[in-house]
């Protein structure tokens, strides 16, 4: 099957990249968004985020006539799902944009099309959107319902797996997991993935897709939490943990990850919860692991706090607010976490600096947080805290930093 026209629902660090990337192999691409920003700055051939190399492929891809963004959903003949998947309180997960996507996009389906879920969900999410897609248009077929021999509808699940910082190449280069709800529907989605991607695509059922890409994020978090664990046990023993993790990794066996201020980004820091939810009573070591992820930041913190009160005037200044180093992501990032409790609890005032945003979010500013450059916090700041290794930060030497109290959570000046 050809298509002719694909429509990617949500703009963001997911669906921007995949619209533009589609729409440069010479596919039509309307990408759909509730912001109108972001449509206006996308028909303007800009990006309204940060991703190395993204912002001339959407020029060239936008100049082409092959992508546009749009309020309203329109036809096509395929439909791919990239809106966030968060949690709720008790961290249950929260399906509400993907319902949302659902009923947007149900009006324009056509028979024949196929629906792909790409958002990160737990396991009988993609079910569930076939559910609610049916329940909008019943005069359609979709697979997952008895009594229906042959459904002319078809959906399937492909969760994303790319790097921040790296999207591009890897949307392109990694293997792809399609998870179809019938052997139909998986050979309907391999053949849109194979427009576009030169990594191996396969072919697997729904649930097993779902539950793949939230077991390569716990598996990460696991291995994470080991690090900061770690990170704690050598404070109290008076270790260099940067040091101790490097002389084990020369075990050929061993390596052994990089401790942090904790775990951010919409996947880690949200996905192992989708299992533990889904077994809660099983997944003992998936829910540790968060656990100790999740209460590092508030480590830190009092870290902060403890270096904070060597001084009569604290002036904190906080490095790096992203999630990841060089990139411009804040979501669930421990950095603005860390940064946000300090300026409330009345530590000291508070700078942020942040060289891949132009402003601070709103709930900072109303902390009375300033967003300073580099230079500027050097030479006000009496405290640094360096919570992402952004390359700015990296380039720093010892004379920089020699009249400053320090708290690295990240191992940059391990080696002074």
């Amino acid at each position: 099957m050809t298509f002719k026209k694909v429509s990617v629902v949500g703009l963001g660090y997911i669906g921007l990249p995949t619209a533009a990337v589609i729409a440069s192999r010479g596919i039509e691409v309307i990408g759909i968004d509730v912001s109108k920003k972001a449509v206006d700055t996308i028909n303007q051939g800009k990006v309204h985020i940060v991703e190395p190399d993204l912002d001339m492929v959407v020029q060239a891809a936008v100049t082409m006539g092959k992508l546009r963004a749009s309020l309203t959903p329109e036809p096509a003949d395929a439909f791919m799902i990239a809106v966030p998947t968060p949690f709720k309180e008790g961290h249950k997960p929260d399906l509400s944009y993907i319902e949302s996507a659902a009923k947007a996009i149900a009006p324009v389906l056509e028979k024949g099309n196929l629906v792909i879920l790409e958002s990160t969900s737990p396991v009988g999410a993609t079910e569930q959107l076939a559910n609610w897609l049916q329940e909008l248009r019943p005069d359609l077929q979709f697979p997952g319902h008895s009594g229906q021999a042959s459904p002319n509808m078809h959906i399937a699940h492909c969760p994303e797996r790319v790097l921040p910082g790296r999207v591009l190449e890897e949307l392109v280069s990694n293997d792809r997991i399609i998870g179809g709800m019938t052997d139909k529907c998986c050979e309907r989605a391999m053949a849109l993935y194979k427009t576009f991607v030169r990594g191996e695509c396969i072919a697997t059922n729904a649930r097993t897709a779902e539950m793949a890409k939230l077991t390569e994020n716990s598996f990460r978090d696991v291995n994470i939490a080991f690090a900061n664990e770690l990170s704690l046990i050598c404070d109290d023993l008076k270790i260099n943990v940067w040091e101790l993790i490097a002389l084990a990794n020369r075990h050929p066996r061993v390596n052994i990850l990089s401790p942090g201020p904790g775990v951010g980004g919409h996947c880690i820091a949200v996905d192992p919860w989708f299992i533990v939810d889904s077994a809660p009573e099983k997944a003992r070591m998936i829910r540790t692991a968060r656990e100790i992820n999740d209460y590092k930041p508030h480590y830190v913190v009092e870290k902060v706090k403890a270096a904070a009160d060597q001084f009569k005037r604290p002036i904190i200044a906080c490095l790096g607010l992203a999630f990841k180093a060089d990139i411009d992501d804040l979501r669930e990032s421990p950095a603005m976490e860390i940064t946000a409790h300090l300026a409330t609890s009345n530590t000291g005032e508070i700078l942020a600096v942040e060289p891949n945003i132009d402003t601070l979010p709103e709930h900072l500013q109303q902390a009375g947080i300033e967003l300073v450059s580099l230079q500027s916090a050097l030479e006000k700041a009496n405290v640094l805290v360096v919570l992402v290794d952004h390359k700015p930060f990296k380039a720093l030497t010892s004379n920089d930093i020699n009249t400053k109290v320090v708290v690295d959570t990240r191992g940059l000046f391990s080696r002074f």
